[in-house]
Order: C-alpha cells, then sequence, then structure tokens
C-alpha cells in the first residue's frame, strides 16, 4: 500500500502552510508585532542546519502574563492579516509563562523571565548562528532575514 501525497505513514497530514510566503517576510511580521508590544531580549536564530523542527525560531521576553498575552495575540493577528496564516500549532497559552507559535518554518517563542533562564534555547540551540534585535531595530536593518543565507 502506498502513502498519499503529504500524509506520513500513521496517516497524520504533514504540516504546512497556507501561503508561500518567505519565512523572512514572516519573521519580520513577527518582530514586529513583538516590538510593539515592547517585547524585549528578542533573539533571531536560523535553525535549519542544526533542526529539523524549523527554519527560523524568534524568542522575546515578556514582563507579565498580560503582556506575554498581549505579544502572543500581536504575533497572532499580524501574520493573520499581513501574512494570511494562523498557527499550525500552539502550546503553553495556559499559562503565558513560555508560549510557542508553530508556524511550521517559524517557530516564536514568548517568555517570562524565569522560564526563558531555565530553558535557555539560545545554549540549547547555540550552533545556529542568531542575531539579537533591539527593541528599537528597524526590520530592515536585521541582518539574518536578508540575503541568500536568510533561511
Amino acid at each position: 500500500m502506498t502513502a498519499k501525497p503529504n500524509v506520513i505513514p500513521n496517516n497524520a497530514p504533514l504540516k504546512s502552510r497556507n501561503n508561500h510566503l518567505p519565512v523572512q517576510e514572516l519573521a519580520q511580521i513577527a518582530v514586529e508585532a513583538i516590538q510593539s508590544k515592547k517585547g524585549y531580549d528578542i533573539v533571531i536564530m536560523d535553525v535549519r542546519a542544526v533542526s529539523g523542527v524549523a527554519d527560523l525560531f524568534i524568542i522575546c521576553s515578556g514582563s507579565s502574563e498580560l503582556q506575554i498575552k498581549a505579544i502572543i495575540e500581536a504575533v497572532r493577528m499580524s501574520i493573520k492579516e499581513q501574512g494570511e496564516e494562523l498557527p499550525w500549532h500552539t502550546e503553553g497559552a495556559g499559562s503565558m509563562q513560555w508560549v510557542l507559535l508553530d508556524y511550521v518554518d517559524l517557530v516564536v517563542h514568548v517568555f517570562n523571565e524565569e522560564k526563558r533562564a531555565f530553558y535557555d534555547l539560545e545554549r540549547l540551540w547555540g550552533d545556529a548562528p542568531k542575531e539579537e534585535i533591539a527593541e528599537d531595530a528597524l526590520i530592515e536593518s536585521i541582518a539574518i532575514l536578508k540575503g541568500s543565507g536568510g533561511a
């Protein structure tokens, strides 16, 4: 018996995005949304060479559950409106300590400071190229999202 296209052997559909907007553009939308809600310690990691999970991670912090919720909602709404995408998977929205939005090739992680320090994704994925983004940085200045070397 042969598997159907876009289905893995256990019959679960392969994850994919609706829109074929480049992942760099999706990441730009997410960073702008994070910045609009004053998310801080923003880091973008190109994890393609070290992980099969995604192409890019965006990691940021919020100082309270209310701010984390605002950041997550801003990212969701901005990507839905500008990128015509919904998250394939969301985790942690019940606790607002570490919320993950999975857009297949882009994963956005929003942490409180304690959980971010504990899980330390930047160290865990330490072999991946990364760029720290200033809270007021212009999207055009983010090197990891430019050029043919980007995701």
